[in-house]
C-alpha cells in the first residue's frame, strides 16, 4: 500500500543539514542516485510501489523491451518479497532530502533548506515522520 499525505523529514541523525545530490559508485548506480534522479526529473509522477520498481529495472538493466513484454511477471517476482520504504532511504536518512505524499501516493523530493520543506514541517495538518535513524 502507498503512502498518501505524508511528509518524510530527513533523519534525526542526519549528517547533513543541506540536501546533497548522491553520486554513483565507480563501478555501479547507487539506488540513492537512481531515486534521485527519477524524482528530481518528475516529482508526483511515482508511487513508491513505481518508485521502486523503476529503481530496480534501470540497477538491474533491465531493458525497455524485455519491461514492455515481461512487466507483470516481472513486477509479481519484485513485490514478492516485501520492500522498505522512503522513511529508510538514503536521500532522507543521510542525503538530506524530505519526500512528500500526495492525496494519490506521488512522490516528490524537498532539500532541507528549502522554504518547501519548511512549509511541509509547519504544517499542523500533514501527517509527519522521521527518516529511520542510521545508528540504534
Amino acid at each position: 500500500m502507498n503512502p498518501v499525505n505524508q511528509f518524510i523529514e530527513i533523519a534525526p541523525d542526519s549528517p547533513t543539514w543541506t540536501s546533497i545530490v548522491p553520486q554513483d559508485k565507480a563501478d555501479k548506480r547507487t539506488i540513492a542516485s537512481i531515486e534521485y534522479e527519477l524524482l528530481a526529473a518528475h516529482p508526483y509522477c511515482y508511487t513508491l510501489d513505481e518508485l521502486q520498481f523503476a529503481v530496480n529495472a534501470m540497477r538491474n538493466q533491465i531493458s525497455e523491451d524485455e519491461l514492455q513484454a515481461q512487466r507483470r511477471a516481472l513486477w509479481d517476482a519484485f513485490f514478492s518479497k516485501p520492500h522498505a520504504c522512503m522513511r529508510a532511504s538514503p536521500l532522507t536518512k543521510k542525503y538530506g532530502w524530505g519526500v512528500h505524499y500526495d492525496e494519490q501516493g506521488k512522490i516528490a523530493l524537498y532539500a532541507v533548506e528549502s522554504n518547501e520543506y519548511q512549509r511541509f514541517v509547519n504544517d499542523k495538518k500533514m501527517q509527519k515522520y522521521f527518516a529511520m535513524r542510521s545508528k540504534r
